[in-house]
């Protein structure tokens, strides 16, 4: 399969293309960078997917499936600039649906969407019948997003699946979460401090179980928008994350905890995968724990 893939210097682009040529597949990536990276494993297009013209390069290499990965991935940053944030999700994914119209084709689009959509859930574990209430920028402009992959399955027959990703982690990424816990596991301090009370809950999962899902539901996607949670069912606290986090380093830190959660972060989340254990036979994601020991066996 011939795959391109926008924002593919980021941590899911990047990570995914790296996946998919493992697996044989063609890759063409797309980033505001000149170069790719340098173990980049596929093509390059040197573009910006809020401004340029897409369309000749669809047209010319004719991809059989999409992902649009160009954006950001921040509360936080939505916050204090919710006009850029809004400008690098739902603008940059309208120019690329605009450069596939133009170039006449009709690849698969994998659309990342995020649990952000859902902000506090009713009930947990939250199913993709849940309630769209985001509680951040980000969150809004995702919906945003989603509703711009409807359109396209709508109006231009697009096969489109929008994948809303929960707490997804790597060896590639370098922010967030676990990677801040990390650089405070290693600094001198010896207290890890955080901004919650500990108790706040995630449902993780690693780059390379979410690659692999998203292959499968590129491969078998139907006509049509098909919407569904990638995650790995299970949850777990803040305050359990940082204990196996130190267990894994031999860091034995006091956890601080300050008890004012982050704008726009939701207090639980855990997700219902009823429908990608039926769209992915045999999903069967690795466990935090062994997830945890990759990625911090590959950071510096």
């Amino acid at each position: 399969m011939r795959i391109a893939i926008t924002g593919s210097r980021g941590f899911l682009g990047g990570s995914f293309g790296r996946h998919a040529a493992a697996q044989g597949h063609e890759v063409l990536g797309f980033s505001r960078s000149s170069q790719p990276e340098r173990d980049w494993p596929g093509l390059h297009v040197h573009a910006d997917c809020l401004h340029t013209d897409l369309s000749a390069a669809f047209r010319t290499w004719r991809p059989e499936a999409i992902l649009h990965a160009a954006g950001t991935a921040s509360v936080g940053d939505s916050l204090s600039d919710p006009l850029q944030d809004l400008r690098a999700l739902a603008m940059t994914l309208g120019n690329t649906l605009d450069g596939i119209r133009r170039a006449g084709i009709s690849p698969v689009l994998l659309i990342p969407s995020s649990a952000a959509v859902y902000g506090n859930p009713a009930t947990l574990p939250v199913a993709e019948t849940g309630a769209i209430a985001p509680i951040s920028p980000y969150g809004f402009h995702k919906a945003a997003c989603e509703i711009l992959g409807h359109e396209a399955a709508e109006l231009m027959g697009l096969r489109v699946v929008i994948c809303r990703f929960f707490s997804v982690y790597g060896p590639r990424q370098r922010r967030l979460l676990i990677w801040e816990i990390h650089q405070q596991l290693l600094a001198d301090s010896p207290v890890i401090e955080i901004q919650g009370t500990g108790s706040e809950t995630r449902d993780f999962l690693h780059i390379d179980d979410a690659s692999a899902a998203l292959l499968t539901l590129a491969q078998h996607a139907k006509r049509g928008a098909t919407v569904v949670n990638v995650a790995s069912g299970t949850e777990f606290s803040v305050s359990q994350l940082i204990e196996e986090m130190k267990r894994l380093t031999d860091r034995d830190k006091m956890l601080m905890c300050h008890g004012s959660p982050r704008p726009g972060d939701p207090r639980h989340w855990s997700a219902d995968i009823t429908r990608l254990r039926s769209l992915v036979p045999g999903w069967k994601p690795r466990s935090l724990q062994d997830g945890l020991a990759e990625t911090l066996a590959q950071w510096p």
